[in-house]
């Protein structure tokens, strides 16, 4: 089982397209009039919709209701999230966060509709960090952001 996309509502579609497309780097797969739009990373059909049909102009919900807390967008190596960090940074968006969560590199920070996103690189199964028992012990660590944005050939 997985999870093949997220389709979002927005206010405006071509400010998302901008965030999502210039700036974590995705591609306008097909564009739907002027009420949506899909994009994709690798040629797949889409992993993210964005529609205005029911909230063009509208305002992102009120905090302390139910709704998306975040998803997340997985970069297929290190230097991928070093590069989406910087281009985030460029674009003069502020990061609300950043772990190194053992089993992932994570950087979470908000669309222009004020969804949550999660940025993140997993690290390879075989190092993820385990108990006794072989369970998975995730953990919130700081992450050296400075290191991401350098990352060496090693990582």
């Amino acid at each position: 089982m997985g999870i093949g996309h997220v389709h979002l509502r927005v206010a405006d579609l071509q400010r998302s397209l901008k965030f999502y497309c210039d700036v974590l780097g995705f591609e306008l797969v097909q564009l739907m009039g002027r009420g949506a739009a899909f994009v994709s990373a690798g040629g797949y059909h889409h992993h993210i919709g964005l529609n205005t049909w029911e909230s063009r102009g509208g305002s992102p919900p009120p905090a302390g209701t139910t709704g998306l807390y975040h998803f997340a967008i997985r970069y297929p190596d290190i230097a991928s999230l070093g590069d989406a960090l910087r281009r985030v940074e460029a674009a003069g968006i502020a990061l609300e966060g950043a772990a190194d969560h053992g089993v992932s590199l994570a950087l979470y920070l908000r669309d222009p509709d004020q969804n949550g996103v999660e940025l993140c690189w997993d690290r390879p199964e075989d190092e993820w960090p385990r108990a006794a028992d072989g369970s998975i012990q995730m953990t919130t660590l700081p992450l050296d952001l400075e290191t991401l944005r350098h990352p060496t050939n090693e990582d």
